[in-house]
């Protein structure tokens, strides 16, 4: 997948003379190039074919699913008040959903694909790209309403990282926390962000940083390790894949591990880690597949960066998991919004996983 805005691709487009916002770009297995845009009011006759198209080839329930009394109307005022996605594919309509903020909550609704389009992944694409525009927002957490009566609906949720957590009957409510969106300008900026979370993480802590090459992932652990106040270089430890830093003050050390050579967690045992895990704090890069079985308690960094060469900026996507990061949360946002100094980019942060054109 891709983000950003391509003239050669937009000009072999229908909505080319549309006013419309592309968030991401993917192309399909048959060669087809499938486009996530950001929908406005006017596109709502667009995102209520999709979602009457889906909802009807659904097998009935009773109560039938509120989807199927939206109107022109209805879509439209969710759309001005809210937000969604609308997927195209050659300039034809082929998945929708909306996002309606409630309060405390911004409820994922109206998930569709057209049947003629289903199996391609656009459902779970469309999903990654709203998801995205609400960590980037700062909304903490997103909610849906599932349907009990679909047990491989519920399935496919889950495995994108929502959980049950309250049932009304068949309607059940489950939720999913969202990373804390970083927008970081520079490299001083990254190795500024990396001093900053020093003041968060504490012995035992687990860190599993992730991002291409260049990304800056060195960068920020020079930076973490600044802040701590550990001793030795901080570089990249590919070729001797662990390096530990201790610290002279009797804080915590930094072992600092690269796992791009690393094909497994048992490979990942193989260096011992837990032998220094409980007393140091462990910055695993590349280790996202690799090294989660190291500890149920830990920060995943994410840093995606722009493909403007003349834009250095990058986005620090933290995503906390297990109760230990949960309760460090507010001190993450914390470093969000403690500001850069530094107008916001014109740029937009690429959806994970993208070869983006942000």
């Amino acid at each position: 997948m891709s983000g950003g805005r391509d003239s050669a691709a937009l000009a072999a487009h229908p909505w080319q003379e549309r006013d419309v916002v592309i968030l991401a770009e993917a192309r399909l297995e048959d060669g087809r190039l499938a486009c996530f845009l950001q929908p406005a009011p006017a596109d709502a006759a667009r995102m209520l074919t999709v979602i009457q198209d889906a909802f009807s080839h659904r097998p009935p329930i009773d109560p039938p699913p509120p989807a199927l009394s939206e109107t022109v109307e209805t879509v439209r005022a969710a759309l001005a008040t809210g937000s969604g996605v609308l997927a195209e594919i050659e300039g034809e309509p082929a998945g929708a959903l909306i996002v309606v903020p409630e309060g405390e909550h911004s409820w994922i609704t109206r998930v569709s694909v057209r049947p003629a389009f289903q199996r391609q992944g656009i459902a779970s694409a469309m999903v990654e790209v709203a998801l995205d525009q609400l960590a980037e927002l700062g909304v903490p957490t997103a909610d849906l309403i599932a349907r009990a009566e679909f047990p491989p609906v519920v399935r496919w949720w889950r495995r994108h990282g929502f959980q049950q957590v309250d049932a009304e009957g068949t309607r059940l409510h489950l939720a999913r926390a969202l990373p804390v969106c970083v927008e970081v300008p520079t490299a001083e900026d990254m190795q500024r962000l990396g001093r900053g979370l020093a003041a968060v993480v504490a012995p035992g802590d687990l860190i599993l940083a992730s991002g291409d090459l260049g990304a800056g992932k060195t960068t920020f652990t020079q930076g973490l390790g600044a802040g701590m106040g550990v001793s030795g270089a901080i570089i990249s430890p590919t070729f001797v894949l662990a390096r530990i830093h201790p610290n002279p003050d009797g804080g915590p050390g930094l072992v600092h591990v690269d796992a791009y050579r690393l094909g497994s967690f048992a490979e990942v045992e193989d260096l011992d880690l837990d032998v220094s895990l409980a007393d140091s704090v462990t910055l695993v890069e590349w280790g996202e597949g690799v090294a989660e079985g190291l500890s149920d308690d830990r920060l995943e960094i994410d840093i995606r960066r722009s493909l403007d060469p003349a834009d250095d900026t990058r986005w620090v996507f933290l995503t906390p998991i297990g109760d230990r990061w949960a309760d460090a949360r507010p001190q993450l946002e914390a470093l969000r919004d403690s500001g850069w100094n530094r107008p916001p980019s014109a740029s937009r942060p690429p959806t994970e996983s993208a070869q983006v054109r942000r």
